[in-house]
């Protein structure tokens, strides 16, 4: 009887991934060692995938790949085609980074100082 992974949590999930690839490393007659060599990686990065301890997705995709079973990762997520309309729907509207804030019409401008060029010359004080 398969079992309902969505009743397991995801350190059950890696758990029963991990049993899988051990029965599927077993059928092919391979040893550990065999496999993380074929695979490219450690034999410890194999003991702990298979007890469950989980791995990084490009450790899966290479295990898969080894053990002949990189096929069935297509019926997981099958490809689908997703109609313009419906991404432009759930995009996120992206925030300027700097947001134009307009200009009131009348600027204060009795607080400012009168604009000068710089090489005005001040008149000696008498």
């Amino acid at each position: 009887m398969p079992i309902d992974l969505q009743i397991l949590t995801d350190t059950q999930i890696e758990a029963e991934l991990g049993k899988r690839i051990r029965i599927r490393r077993v059928e092919m007659g391979l040893n550990q060692t065999e496999l993380a060599e074929a695979a490219g990686i450690g034999r410890r990065t194999i003991t702990s995938v298979e007890n469950g301890a989980g791995c990084k997705l490009g450790t899966f995709i290479a295990l898969l790949r080894v053990l002949e079973a990189l096929p069935e990762l297509a019926t997981i997520l099958p490809p689908q085609e997703v109609s313009p309309i419906a991404l432009s729907t759930t995009r996120v509207k992206e925030e300027r980074k700097y947001p134009y804030k307009p200009r009131g019409k009348h600027r204060n401008t009795s607080t400012r100082k009168p604009w000068r060029w710089g090489d005005e010359q001040q008149a000696p004080s008498p």
